[in-house]
């Protein structure tokens, strides 16, 4: 088994240390040699019963500064194909400070230029997380906007393809802001018989003249001659059938004039505003029927896997596929067209048809992205001639992620296997990509939140892990193991942790959930 089929990620850019191996940074054979020693000190780590044994789960590791054997939060089961994250053994192998591979060779993993392709020699370049996030959010926005006429019902969540402009005045002539009296001049004034006066939706009414007034309803039209409206409850009539008011009625009193919100050919909303509800009202009250907007992303999801089980329960080695269900979802969410969910299993042939032959912008696959015997990914992307963009990513869980360019304008994803890699995929890659695509000025940027409790890092790399807001403070929460959804299903957000964790009362950036959360008690 490889370093890499046992998802480990060997450090080589660390800064010499004491027993490093001096000036160079190659480590030397007593690093190896401690680091190795920790692995073998370290108690084996209890497994559930009935589970294999090569299962990986995240092991519990010291807060910063403490002096270890402190049980943190415990994490969840791989699926044995990608992202083994958390076993401990990459933690020892950070204390060597370069990779076994930069000792035979005499260099180190390569972190330069435009993307994360694999080198000759096939090795990964893992990016960083933010750089491996900025790529794919200028991926998106090289792709071509393609755009269409919507009508208004299915416009909702797209983006205007060009400026919102007034086809007509608004409103398009005087109407009345409420029910009451119209009335013209001074008072009191005569009432004008009439059955039911002035409706809304009617045609033009008689004109008034001083001294007369007639009942009129919200948003009917005004009369000529009128000066004002008197609300309903402001006046009174008498036996002899005269209208007083008992408040001072002044010019222009509750009518909507004209063109008072807009007129004809003012912009009303810029290009690139998202359509909402309110848009559609605006759009509507301005004389559209369809709306020119950018149209969404296409997507095809691909799930590959033998082990996976579309209903019933698990058994005889086989699971249940957790990334079906909610990878179309999470997509949509993120303002993509899902066009359909395909399950390939691990065939490498069909995985190669499936690419080559989709009509979608974009195709996000799940699992296979690793070097194991059913991993075909890579194989597959090399085969249709795709151009690697990001080959690994140094963040956990979900460094195996990855993003190809299969021809202009057109990508795929790669996510790992394990169902909490998946989602760091989608908010590493996916969103900034799809957000591009879909003609967004750009991915919201994470912000600042305090650390309510003591985080546990990664020696280098960065973590996303689920946390809920109490009290303005961030709250980790437990069930964050890679193969498992139960923290972020409990989930507000995700806390970016810098290399070798946070403690509380730290700042750290916090990437919302592409929907509101759910309210309620937390049970993780």
């Amino acid at each position: 088994m490889t370093a890499q089929d046992d998802g480990l990620d060997f450090p080589w850019e660390a800064a010499p240390g004491p027993g490093s191996g001096g000036a160079s940074g190659v480590a030397g054979d007593d690093d190896l040699a401690d680091a190795l020693a920790l692995v073998a000190r370290r108690p084996p780590r209890p497994v559930p019963a009935g589970a294999p044994r090569s299962d990986a789960a995240e092991v519990p590791r010291p807060a910063p500064g403490d002096s270890g054997g402190q049980a943190a939060e415990t994490g969840g089961h791989g699926d044995g194909k990608d992202d083994h994250d958390g076993d401990g053994v990459e933690d020892a192998l950070a204390l060597v400070g370069r990779s076994l591979d930069g000792r035979a060779h005499g260099h180190g993993r390569g972190h330069g230029g435009g993307g994360g392709g694999r080198s000759g020699g096939g090795h990964r370049h893992t990016l960083p997380w933010a750089e491996a996030r900025a790529i794919a959010a200028r991926a998106g926005r090289a792709a071509p906007l393609a755009t269409q006429h919507e009508p208004l019902h299915r416009a909702q969540g797209q983006l205007l393809a060009e400026p919102l402009t007034a086809l007509t005045d608004l409103p398009s002539f005087d109407t009345s802001a409420m029910d009451g009296w119209a009335v013209a001049g001074p008072g009191p004034w005569t009432v004008e018989s009439s059955d039911s006066g002035i409706l809304a939706g009617h045609a033009g009414p008689e004109p008034l003249i001083d001294g007369t007034a007639v009942r009129i309803a919200t948003g009917a039209r005004i009369p000529a001659g009128a000066t004002a409206v008197i609300r309903s409850e402001h006046a009174r009539t008498d036996g002899s059938g005269h209208l007083h008011a008992q408040r001072q009625v002044t010019h222009g009193r509750d009518i909507r004039p004209r063109g008072q919100e807009c007129r004809s050919g003012d912009q009303l909303l810029p290009a690139g505003t998202v359509v909402t509800p309110a848009v559609l009202g605006l759009a509507a009250a301005a004389g559209y029927d369809r709306l020119h907007t950018v149209r969404r992303p296409r997507v095809d999801v691909l799930v590959l896997g033998d082990e996976l089980l579309t209903e019933g329960l698990p058994h005889a080695g086989l699971i249940r596929d957790a990334l079906g269900p909610m990878i179309g979802p999470w997509l949509r969410a993120l303002g993509a067209e899902v066009l359909a969910t395909r399950r390939i299993g691990d065939d490498a042939e069909a995985l190669h048809r499936a690419v080559t032959t989709s009509e979608a912008d974009l195709l996000v696959t799940t699992g296979g992205t690793a070097a194991g015997p059913v991993d075909h990914v890579h194989p597959v992307l090399s085969k249709a001639g795709a151009g690697l963009l990001v080959d690994g990513v140094a963040v956990r869980p979900g460094h195996p992620m990855l993003l190809a360019e299969l021809g202009p304008g057109r990508y795929l994803v790669g996510l790992p296997g394990n169902p909490l890699a998946a989602v760091s995929g989608l908010l590493t890659l996916a969103e900034p990509l799809l957000r591009g695509m879909s003609g967004q000025v750009a991915t919201p940027a994470p912000y600042p939140a305090s650390l309510q409790d003591d985080v546990h890092g990664h020696p280098q790399d960065t973590r996303l892990v689920p946390v809920v807001r109490r009290a303005d403070r961030l709250v980790p929460l437990h069930y964050n193991g890679p193969a498992m959804l139960r923290g972020i299903a409990a989930a507000q957000g995700l806390a970016v942790v810098p290399p070798r964790g946070a403690r509380a009362g730290d700042e750290l950036e916090l990437l919302d959930l592409p929907w509101s959360p759910t309210p309620g008690g937390c049970f993780t």
